[in-house]
C-alpha cells in the first residue's frame, strides 16, 4: 500500500508542477485534464501527508521513552502522545485503504433517472410523482440541475413513467444506489375505507453516455414522431413534435415528449438510448464477471426490492443494509444523505472486505 501511495504522492508533485507550465496554462483541454487528474489524487495524497505527520509524531515519542531519563510529569505526556499518534495512525491506515479502493469510472457522470409506476395504478402513479419530487429536492441540495426527458402524466397529477436527466458532480456517485423496486404503504387519497395500500415504483439510474463509447448504425433506427399525449392542459403540443426512437437489433424503445421542438426532443431521445445501451453492455459484463459479490449494495438490480415507505408509521426502512428511520416526511422533502451516506459506507466496507478476501 505504501509504495501505491509514495507513487501516487510523486505523481500528484509531477501534476502540480506542470499546471505552471505556459504550454499546458495556453491549451484548455490539457490543463483541464490535468486539473482533474490533480483533483482527483488529493484527497488520497493528502491523508497520507497526514499518515506520515502521525508516523513521525510516534517515531519521535518513541525515541523519548527509549532514551529514558525524562521526568514523571512529561514521560506521562510522551507515552500520552504515544497513544493517540498510534490511535491516529489505526485510523488514518483505514481511511486510506478506502481512498484507495478501485474509482467506478462512472462516479462523475451525469445521470438519467427512470421512474416507473409498477403494482398499484393510480397509487403506484403518484407515488412515481413523490420520488420524482424527492429526487428533485435532493438535486438542489446538491446544486445539480434536473431537466425532464420524457412523461407519462395521469389525470390525478402521478406518472406511469417519468425520465429525467440530472447533471451535476458527482451525482452518479450518490445516485445509482436508487436503482431498484421502491415499496409505498400509505392510505391512498382516493381511499374511501382508510385501508393502507401497499404499491411498487420501479427506479433505473443510468450514467450518461459519452458519444464515443456507442456507435449507433442509423440504419439501425426506426424514428417515428407522434402528437404529445398525457393528462391535457394548454401546455399539450398540438403538432407532432414527441419522437419515438425503435433501436432495431435489441428492441429498446426510447421516447421524448417533453420540448416543443422536434429535433430537442431527438436529442434528448439519443441521449437516453445511449446510455441504455451502455448500461446493458456494462450488465451483461457484470454477470460474466461470476456472481461477484451477492451482497454488493450498488448492483442496481432492477427487480431488486431496496426500500419501503411506510407513512402511516413514518417510517422508511432500506432492505439492503437494514437501515430503518422514522423520520420520512424529511427524507421526501429531499433530505438524502443519511441514506445514501449509509449505502456508501456500506458498500466500502464489502468491497474491502473482498478485496482482504481476494
Amino acid at each position: 500500500m505504501f509504495d501505491r501511495l509514495e507513487v501516487f504522492e510523486k505523481k500528484y508533485e509531477e501534476c502540480n508542477q506542470k499546471l505552471y507550465d505556459p504550454a499546458v496554462v495556453s491549451d484548455p483541454e490539457a490543463y483541464a485534464a490535468l486539473m482533474k487528474e490533480v483533483k482527483g489524487l488529493e484527497p488520497v495524497v493528502e491523508k497520507y501527508k497526514e499518515y506520515k505527520k502521525q508516523k513521525n509524531n510516534e517515531e519521535e515519542a518513541k525515541q523519548l521513552l527509549a532514551e529514558g531519563g525524562l521526568e514523571k510529569d512529561f514521560r506521562e505526556m510522551v507515552e500520552l502522545e504515544l497513544e493517540e499518534a498510534r490511535e491516529s495512525l489505526e485510523k488514518i491506515s483505514e481511511e486510506l485503504k478506502i481512498l484507495l479502493l478501485p474509482k467506478d469510472p462512472n462516479d462523475d457522470r451525469n445521470v438519467i433517472v427512470e421512474i416507473r409506476g409498477g403494482a398499484g395504478g393510480e397509487e403506484a402513479a403518484l407515488f412515481s410523482a413523490s420520488l420524482f419530487r424527492m429526487y428533485s429536492m435532493y438535486a438542489e441540495t446538491k446544486r445539480w440541475k434536473t431537466e425532464i426527458l420524457n412523461a407519462n402524466e395521469t389525470e390525478l397529477g402521478g406518472y406511469k413513467e417519468i425520465s429525467f436527466m440530472i447533471t451535476g458532480e458527482g451525482a452518479y456517485s450518490r445516485m445509482k444506489y436508487e436503482s431498484g423496486v421502491h415499496r409505498v404503504q400509505r392510505v391512498p387519497e382516493t381511499e374511501t375505507q382508510g385501508r393502507i395500500h401497499t404499491s411498487t415504483v420501479t427506479v433505473a439510474v443510468l450514467p450518461e453516455a459519452e458519444d464515443v463509447e456507442v456507435e449507433i448504425n442509423p440504419s439501425d433506427l426506426k424514428i417515428d414522431t407522434f402528437r404529445s399525449g398525457g393528462a391535457g392542459g394548454q401546455h399539450i403540443n398540438k403538432t407532432d413534435s414527441a419522437i419515438r426512437i425503435t433501436h432495431l437489433p435489441t428492441g429498446l424503445v426510447v421516447e421524448c415528449q417533453d420540448e416543443r421542438s422536434q429535433y430537442k426532443n431527438k436529442d434528448k431521445a439519443m441521449k437516453v438510448l445511449k446510455s441504455r445501451l451502455l448500461e446493458a453492455e456494462r450488465e451483461k459484463q457484470q454477470n460474466e464477471v461470476a456472481q461477484e459479490r451477492k451482497s454488493q449494495v450498488g448492483t442496481g438490480d432492477r427487480s431488486e426490492r431496496i426500500r419501503t415507505y411506510n407513512f402511516p408509521q413514518g417510517r422508511l426502512t432500506d432492505h439492503r443494509i437494514g437501515l430503518t428511520l422514522y423520520r420520512l416526511e424529511d427524507v421526501m422533502n429531499g433530505n438524502l444523505d443519511e441514506v445514501i451516506d449509509a449505502l456508501i459506507t456500506a458498500d466500502r466496507a464489502a468491497k474491502l472486505e473482498s478485496t482482504i478476501e481476494g
